[in-house]
């Protein structure tokens, strides 16, 4: 997921001074930047196949697209999804879907933590997908935990089967 890259505290406009358009991108967690996994292929395949499937649901949906949503958090999901036009350059409301895809070097205690986060600004659905070992997770606020689906039910109403989307990568693969 993502690691501190230093101890000194800093403002989101200090954050956004020193950090922005760094790649690989850096969060801002609580006054540190944290610096987010570099992906792999089956990273960044996976980000562009769920990206397309939100889409096909109805959805307008990207990928590292920072949220601003509040002042000392301002996260980088691997996608994002809404079916409300955005007006701002970075989304300052709650999104409805947010999609974080693993990377090998990804701690779950911070992907989990992330998800909490996400949950707690608003996000109404928020998915973890794991293209290596090929399953899913949905956030549950009320259990406050990942929950391991096959099926996926946007805010919609849709229904994303992550069989659909395991076929699509492997199709890119082969």
């Amino acid at each position: 997921m993502a690691t501190a890259t230093n101890t000194q505290l800093l403002t989101a406009e200090e954050f956004h001074a020193r950090y922005d358009g760094l790649k690989p991108y850096y969060e801002f967690w609580d006054g540190k930047a944290v610096q987010k996994s570099a992906p792999t292929l089956l990273h960044m395949l996976t980000q562009g196949l769920i990206k397309d499937m939100l889409k096909e649901a109805g959805y307008q949906a990207g990928t590292e697209l920072e949220l601003r949503i509040v002042r000392d958090w301002h996260p980088i999901p691997d996608v994002v999804a809404t079916v409300r036009v955005q007006q701002q350059p970075y989304p300052t409301e709650p999104l409805d879907v947010v999609v974080e895809v693993l990377s090998p070097d990804d701690r779950m205690d911070q992907v989990e933590q992330k998800c909490e986060r996400y949950a707690a600004i608003g996000i109404k659905q928020v998915i973890v997908l794991d293209p290596e070992h090929r399953f899913g997770m949905t956030w549950s606020a009320d259990l406050m935990q990942l929950l391991l689906v096959k099926r996926i039910g946007l805010p919609s109403g849709t229904v994303l089967e992550l069989s659909e989307l395991w076929h699509r990568l492997s199709s890119e693969l082969s």
